[in-house]
């Protein structure tokens, strides 16, 4: 997985409220073990429209998705994030993001950010906004040099640093688990 340190991009609006995961990726196209091809079938139902947002040329090239609230919420499915990617979003900003998304997310380098209420309206509203977002820092540069904070959990954060995600981890602490388990041996009786 890539390191997500900085992100400077245009983005591109959907404000639309309650997206769920089978508008991201319909259910048909989950018979695939792999990532590869999925981003063609982003929000292939609503892609249908030739006037769909990302249909648009100005879509082109743009990393950064300002969706509505309670984005990513339905099923737990990971070929949603991957998608997303697939497509060329690196993150997706909204006022709020369901929980299960959020994670499958992070776990493949996508980096989901809630904003205050009245950032999001800003960024609702002006669709094409160049941000630059800092994970480090944990801010979005706005257009005007307005920066606003966005919170993430600290593990999370780490792991898209590192470009690295949970089994990632866990193998680079094989050398520390060892030594712990050759203080105390397993005892089966």
């Amino acid at each position: 997985m890539e390191p997500f340190r900085i992100l400077e991009s245009r983005t591109v609006v959907l404000p639309i409220d309650n997206i769920d995961t089978d508008q991201i990726i319909p259910a048909r196209f989950l018979t695939v073990t792999t990532k590869e091809g999925l981003g063609e079938k982003l929000f292939a139902d609503w892609r249908e429209d030739p006037g769909f947002v990302l249909n648009r040329d100005d879509a082109r090239g743009a990393k950064i998705l300002v969706a509505g609230e309670n984005f990513g919420c339905g099923s737990s499915r990971e070929h949603a994030p991957w998608a997303l990617i697939g497509f060329g979003f690196r993150a997706v900003v909204s006022v709020s993001i369901a929980d299960i998304f959020k994670g499958n997310a992070v776990k493949n380098g996508l980096l989901p950010v809630e904003v205050d209420a009245e950032t999001h309206r800003s960024l609702l509203d002006n669709p094409g906004w160049t941000l630059l977002i800092d994970l480090e820092s944990q801010t979005i540069a706005l257009p005007g040099g307005r920066s606003v904070g966005f919170a993430l959990d600290g593990f999370a954060r780490h792991c898209l640093l590192e470009g690295k995600d949970q089994l990632d981890f866990l193998l680079a602490q094989e050398s520390a688990v060892s030594a712990f388990e050759s203080l105390a041996p397993l005892k089966i009786s």
